[in-house]
């Protein structure tokens, strides 16, 4: 967004917020979002919670955490479902059998994932105070399913991620991880926030069926297309574009809580139309809703099942597979971990305006710490690594500044556990617009890169573009660093890249390479 354009399209953030003067693009969600050096009462801390979670000092106030709690809880909850779709099944079904052809039940991944995503989002609002929630990652799910249970049985496989998540812990408590976070170029950093916005709208889009891949089988050039045979040809995805429209136009009127209301009206409409026609699921009907169908529930639910909690063999894997192959796959569990969740706290903290000139956050050795715990406190649950969420993101846009927010969105996933239904009803259509209202608000970090400089511009671009093409941020990130040493080497400045940074680059460059090395080594 040019910076020359009136003042009311313009980062309106606090000016006491640290790095309030960085440009983001971003618009503010509220009327009284202050656009100027807030008066001499605008810090005072009014209360025990205030002081604790220091809301005045941020700029924000109780009434966008809980708000801010509220839309990363509705943003993130597909989780929930998504997560036992992933790494769970049916038991006697071969879908995500494990090596002795076990499955994790999908009701009972279902109640770990919203446990584990409870207790660490608190926990993680408590002690680092940012407004970063946590829950299974997808990308580690995903390696799970695929890659890592075939080979070793589902307690092995997450007594892995509880190895991963160790070792995480390790390197945080060691200072290595915050060494690596500040020893980041601000040019980088600020690709990584823009990637991050790129690769969240994408997401969005994607969950929307807005954008759909092309099967194999149709034989064209072409990977992707708008919707089906490039239309808009479902309502489901109508109510996306239409969200899209009404969230961007309530952020632009900064009307208070315009994500939250939007969302809102979106499942409402989602609900009406799905009474009147029937659409149903898209497995049974390609034009109907992608995950959950906006059904009104029959009953709210009942106890949850915790049955998985402690089912985790810590180190069977290692008899059963060889030291060497299960050595292999939690080294491509750390690298995963490890940076997904750098590159997703820088974004979410130069988006908050809680990092500092060089895109550092203050206090991000406590933050690592407790995020490289979620993925201990995942495996050790059945429910995957969990790690800090860039849905997060939609939270923030509506004013959360502090770990309060955190707090919020915990115990709603702790409420959800008992209500499965309930949250069932709000569909991805629904929620997927703010994702990418986010997203185009994330972008404008790229505005604090010189892209004049060829140096500085091409790192930038591939981190940008390689995080929604590979659907990983950890991908953005490695491709970003090494092309970062490469063209800095070649401008002859080599010195002045931090030396953490190219072991970094040495180690991404053998995480790419971990197929040919794995065949190399048997």
């Amino acid at each position: 967004m040019p910076h020359d354009e009136p003042s009311e399209s313009r980062d309106l953030r606090s000016s006491d917020t640290p790095g309030a003067d960085a440009p983001t693009g971003h618009l503010p969600t509220e009327p009284d979002f202050p656009a100027t050096t807030p008066g001499p009462d605008s810090a005072v801390p009014h209360g025990p919670l205030d002081r604790f979670f220091k809301i005045s000092e941020r700029g924000s106030t109780l009434n966008r955490e809980f708000r801010g709690g509220l839309v990363t809880f509705f943003t993130m909850a597909y989780i929930v479902v998504l997560n036992p779709i992933i790494i769970g099944g049916i038991p006697g079904g071969e879908k995500n059998a494990d090596v002795l052809g076990n499955v994790l039940p999908l009701a009972q991944v279902a109640a770990v994932t919203a446990l584990v995503a409870g207790v660490m989002s608190i926990l993680f609002g408590l002690v680092a105070n940012y407004p970063f929630a946590i829950a299974a990652g997808l990308g580690i799910n995903s390696l799970l399913a695929v890659s890592i249970a075939p080979q070793v049985t589902w307690p092995e496989a997450m007594g892995l991620v509880v190895v991963d998540g160790i070792i995480i812990v390790l390197l945080a408590v060691t200072g290595f991880r915050t060494a690596v976070f500040n020893a980041v170029p601000p040019e980088l950093k600020a690709a990584i926030a823009a990637g991050i916005g790129l690769f969240i709208a994408f997401i969005g889009f994607v969950d929307a069926g807005f954008v759909k891949r092309i099967p194999d089988a149709a034989g064209t050039t072409v990977p992707v297309q708008l919707g089906s045979d490039n239309s808009i040809s479902t309502i489901p995805t109508l109510i996306f574009a239409v969200g899209v429209l009404l969230m961007g136009v309530l952020v632009v009127r900064r009307v208070p809580g315009g994500l939250l209301i939007g969302i809102a009206i979106t499942t409402v409409l989602s609900i009406v139309l799905e009474q009147i026609f029937d659409y149903g699921s898209s497995v049974d009907n390609p034009s109907g809703w992608g995950l959950s169908v906006p059904d009104i529930p029959n009953a709210l639910g009942g106890l949850p099942d915790l049955s998985l909690v402690g089912d985790v063999d810590l180190f069977g894997a290692f008899t059963r597979i060889g030291v060497l192959a299960a050595s292999v796959l939690v080294f491509a569990l750390v690298l995963s971990n490890f940076f997904d969740a750098m590159g997703t706290m820088t974004g979410l903290g130069k988006e908050a305006g809680l990092a500092d000139e060089k895109g550092n956050l203050p206090g991000i050795g406590r933050a690592l710490v407790v995020e490289g715990t979620g993925a201990i406190a995942g495996g050790a649950a059945s429910a995957s690594s969990n790690t800090v969420f860039v849905e997060s993101a939609s939270g923030i846009a509506e004013g959360a500044r502090t770990g309060l927010a955190n707090v919020v969105t915990g115990v709603l996933f702790l409420v959800a556990m008992f209500l499965t239904p309930l949250y069932e009803v709000i569909p991805l259509e629904a929620v997927a617009p703010a994702l990418v209202v986010v997203g185009a608000m994330m972008i404008g970090q790229l505005t604090t890169v010189d892209f004049k400089r060829l140096d500085f511009a091409l790192p930038a671009f591939l981190t940008v573009v390689t995080m929604p093409f590979t659907y990983s941020i950890a991908n953005g990130i490695g491709i970003g660093f090494i092309s970062w040493v490469v063209m800095a080497t070649a401008a002859g400045k080599a010195r002045t890249v931090h030396p953490l940074l190219w072991f970094v680059a040495a180690v991404f460059v053998a995480y790419f390479a971990r197929g040919p090395i794995s065949d190399l080594i048997g």
